[in-house]
C-alpha cells in the first residue's frame, strides 16, 4: 500500500462501496479499505436474516437491484452477492482484509490512518463504516450471572446454537421481534422484554409500508423534523421480510405465544426483573403507529389516491410478568440496538456531537478539514443508512472531494 493517497475510504459495505462508484466517475484516485470482506457486516447476519425492505428500494448508484423479485425480500447471502457484483461492476479499488485502527492528525495537513497493513496518510478520509457499530447492552446486564449465556444481536446465528432452555430477547425493534419469531417457531418458549418501537402494517391500501414511506417523502425527514435529537437511536419499524413480507409487532408476537415483559431492570439472585410498563411501551408505539399511519393518509388526500382507514389497534390482553426464574433461562439475546463508535478510534473529539454522532455539513466534517462521513443515521435524512438513500449522500460528499 502507498504510505501517501489522495482519498481513504473506510469500509466496503453499501456506504463505502456507493462513495467509490461516485469518486470513480468522478475520476478521483482512492482506495478502499476493508477490515474484512465486500459486505462484511451483512455476512454477519443470522442465517435467516432478509431485507425489511423491498428489493426493488436498492438502488445504489449506477446499480439498482438487478434481479426478479422486486417486491420480495433478498436474504442474507444474495444481499453479499450484490454488493459483490456491485463492486465489481465499476472495479471498485477495494483492499480486503486492511482494519484501519486509528484515524488521528498527520503531517502537512493531512489525516494519518494506523492499519493492520501499516500506516498511511491521505488527503481526503471517508468514514463509512456503517451504522451498526457498536452493539447497545444495557447496563442492567452486568447483574446477570457469568453462567448465563449472553450474547448480543451480532452474535446470534440461529435458534440451534443456543443451549436448551427458554430465551429472553432482550429489545423489540426489528431484530429483536424477528429473532423471537423464529426462536418461537423453532419450539423454543420466548420472553420478550419491550421498549419503545413503532409499528406499521407490512402492506395496507395496494401498497408496501415502504412505497408508503417513499411516497410520501417520509425518507427525506431530517434531524431537525424529529421530535427530539436522540430520536436518532430509535429502533426501525417493527416489520418483517420472511415469507414474502408480513407484519410483526407486540399484538403479532403475543397472539402467537411469545411472552411480553417490560423493560428488563437486571437480575438479583434467583430472578431476572422487569419494569410493569409494558402497556406504556405499547401505547408509545401505537402513537407512533398513528403518527405514520396520519402522514400516509395525508399524502393520499393530497396525491388523490384511494385511501382506506385501517381497523383501530385492539388493546394486548397481557398481565406480564415482573419476575422471571433464571433456571428457566437458557440464553439471552440482546436486540437493543446499536450506537456509534467512531470516538473509540477517531482521534477528533471534536468531530462528534454528545451522542457520537459526526458534526458535520453535507457529510463533510466541520471540525476536520478532509474527513467525511457517509451511511450514518440521519446523517442527512432518514434514508441517509439505507440501500434506498445512501447514494444521494454518496454522491453529495464526491462532489466536495472532487472540488477540493
Amino acid at each position: 500500500m502507498n504510505d501517501r493517497l489522495d482519498t481513504v475510504v473506510v469500509g466496503g459495505g453499501q456506504a463505502g462501496l456507493a462513495v467509490s462508484h461516485e469518486l470513480t466517475e468522478a475520476g478521483v484516485p482512492h482506495v478502499v479499505l476493508e477490515r474484512g470482506r465486500v459486505g462484511q457486516t451483512w455476512r454477519g447476519r443470522w442465517d435467516s436474516f432478509c431485507l425489511v425492505t423491498p428489493n426493488w428500494s436498492v438502488q445504489l448508484p449506477g446499480h439498482h437491484y438487478d434481479g426478479d423479485d422486486p417486491d420480495g425480500f433478498m436474504p442474507r447471502d444474495q444481499i453479499v452477492a450484490y454488493l459483490e457484483r456491485y463492486a465489481a461492476s465499476f472495479d471498485a479499488p477495494v483492499r480486503e482484509g486492511v482494519e484501519v485502527t486509528a484515524l488521528r492528525a498527520g503531517s502537512n495537513g493531512q489525516l494519518g490512518l494506523d492499519t493492520s497493513d501499516g500506516s498511511i496518510e491521505a488527503r481526503n478520509v471517508v468514514l463509512s463504516t456503517g451504522a451498526y457499530q457498536r452493539p447497545n447492552r444495557p447496563r442492567a446486564a452486568e447483574s446477570l450471572p457469568g453462567d448465563l449465556l449472553q450474547i448480543d444481536v451480532e452474535s446470534y446465528r440461529n435458534p440451534g446454537d443456543l443451549p436448551d432452555g427458554a430465551v429472553l430477547v432482550v429489545g423489540s425493534g426489528q431484530s429483536g421481534c424477528q429473532i423471537s419469531e423464529e426462536l418461537h417457531q423453532a419450539g423454543r418458549d420466548v420472553f420478550l422484554a419491550c421498549g419503545r418501537a413503532g409499528w406499521g402494517p407490512r402492506r395496507f391500501n395496494g401498497h408496501d409500508m415502504v412505497w408508503w414511506l417513499d411516497a410520501a417523502c417520509s425518507f427525506d425527514d431530517r434531524v431537525e423534523d424529529l421530535p427530539e435529537p436522540g430520536a436518532r437511536l430509535w429502533g426501525n419499524i417493527q416489520a418483517s421480510g420472511h415469507d414474502g413480507g408480513h407484519d410483526l409487532h407486540y399484538r403479532t408476537l403475543h397472539a402467537m405465544g411469545v411472552t411480553l415483559l417490560g423493560h428488563f431492570l437486571g437480575a438479583d439472585v434467583r430472578d431476572a426483573l422487569f419494569a410493569p410498563d409494558l402497556q406504556a411501551s405499547i401505547a408509545w408505539g401505537d402513537q407512533r403507529h398513528e403518527k405514520i399511519i396520519g402522514d400516509f393518509r395525508d399524502h393520499a388526500a393530497a396525491a388523490g389516491l384511494p385511501w382506506e382507514d385501517l381497523d383501530p389497534a385492539q388493546p394486548v390482553d397481557a398481565e406480564p410478568l415482573e419476575r422471571l426464574p433464571l433456571s428457566e433461562l437458557g440464553a439471552v439475546v440482546f436486540t437493543s440496538g446499536f450506537r456509534p463508535d467512531y470516538e473509540s478510534w477517531v482521534d477528533f473529539p471534536d468531530a462528534f456531537d454528545d451522542l457520537g454522532f459526526p458534526v458535520h455539513r453535507d457529510g463533510a466534517s466541520t471540525a476536520v478539514p478532509g474527513l467525511y462521513f457517509v451511511g450514518v443515521h440521519f446523517l442527512r435524512k432518514r434514508k441517509s443508512s439505507l440501500l434506498i438513500g445512501v447514494g444521494e449522500d454518496a454522491a453529495i460528499v464526491a462532489r466536495q472531494i472532487a472540488g477540493r
